[in-house]
């Protein structure tokens, strides 16, 4: 576990992993907030990305609004957990992929520009590996947004119920504007600037289309991004509920706002397969808590009695930006 000893770079961590300034001079926001010159956060932000503790300061796009996603899972056989995992990450348009305790052991996020290029994206997996990809679409979600406490808790701080994306809000040129805040801006001291010379467009413009898209709902956070397993919540577990449709209504929020559920979704069965229909995430730093928040969550009263089943993570094959746009990611 990777501990942020120095209380400054805890502060910078914990405060802003959302509501980063969309100004001209970010930072000098970030360095009155700290104490610190505007030199000072860029660097201990730049050293923080480089040595692994955060993946960018950027920004998380609402799904299936300016791009395509689904979650996806292959039955590995146990001895080509890695092929498998090698050719799935050959996809560009793979953002996450884990190994999980499961039949279907390897769980993957495939994104993209529209719903065609993740289904070509699927039928390559499929017809390359030789097996069965479930194909679990987003029906609609209650808890989209993932952030860290790095003092006080155990527990990952407060996340936020998403509002309904503002789809009108949508105009030309967005679609690389919100690419490129998923990638990362530029730790420097103009980022807007370096993103706008970048895309061959006004500062102003690029400010604009970004607070644009941040009050309709598009882009979802802005700030510090962490790596939540190098900072020590290494217990990662997906849970799966056997609920009808109609009772989500009801069980989703009050699974959403449960401390310690990172992550909560409804998404479409697979008749005869995988019967399952709402989502959670749960992130803690050992496994004894995260099967703590289960059994609160199982108490829940919308989910007494609901079968359901915990999916431990194992490994970590990739995490990374969501691809908005075409042909402009490079695997990492």
């Amino acid at each position: 576990m990777k501990l942020v000893a120095d209380p400054t770079n805890r502060h910078l961590l914990d405060d802003w992993q959302r509501d980063f300034p969309v100004i001209s001079r970010p930072f000098k926001v970030l360095a009155e907030d700290t104490g610190l010159s505007e030199d000072e956060v860029i660097a201990r932000l730049s050293h923080l990305q480089r040595n692994g503790t955060i993946t960018r300061v950027g920004g998380t796009c609402a799904p299936n609004t300016l791009s395509a996603s689904t979650l996806a899972a292959v039955a590995a056989p146990i001895d080509e957990i890695d092929r498998y995992a090698q050719i799935i990450n050959e996809e560009l348009g793979v953002n996450h992929s884990y190994e999980r305790e499961d039949d279907w052991n390897i769980w993957f996020v495939v994104t993209g520009p529209d719903r065609e290029h993740v289904n070509q994206a699927l039928a390559r997996i499929e017809r390359r590996t030789g097996s069965r990809v479930l194909d679990l679409r987003l029906v609609r979600p209650f808890n989209v947004d993932l952030g860290f406490r790095m003092t006080g808790t155990t527990a990952p701080k407060n996340t936020f119920i998403p509002k309904p994306a503002d789809m009108s809000a949508i105009i030309a040129g967005d679609r690389e504007v919100m690419h490129a805040l998923t990638r990362g801006l530029e730790i420097v001291a103009e980022p807007y600037a370096a993103l706008s010379a970048a895309l061959g467009r006004s500062e102003e413009d690029i400010l604009t289309r970004i607070t644009a898209l941040s009050d309709a709902g598009i882009l979802s956070r802005l700030g510090v991004i962490v790596r939540h397993r190098a900072l020590g919540w290494r217990s990662n577990a997906m849970v799966v509920w056997d609920i009808d449709h109609d009772r989500i209504t009801e069980a989703g929020p009050q699974l959403a706002t449960l401390p310690g559920v990172t992550l909560c979704y409804e998404r479409q069965p697979v008749n005869g397969t995988w019967p399952y229909r709402l989502y959670s995430m749960i992130h803690a730093k050992s496994r004894e808590d995260a099967q703590a928040v289960l059994a609160s969550a199982a108490n829940l009263p919308g989910l007494r009695d609901v079968p359901h089943k915990a999916l431990f993570s194992t490994r970590c094959f990739r995490q990374t930006g969501a691809m908005i746009a075409a042909n402009k990611v490079a695997a990492e």
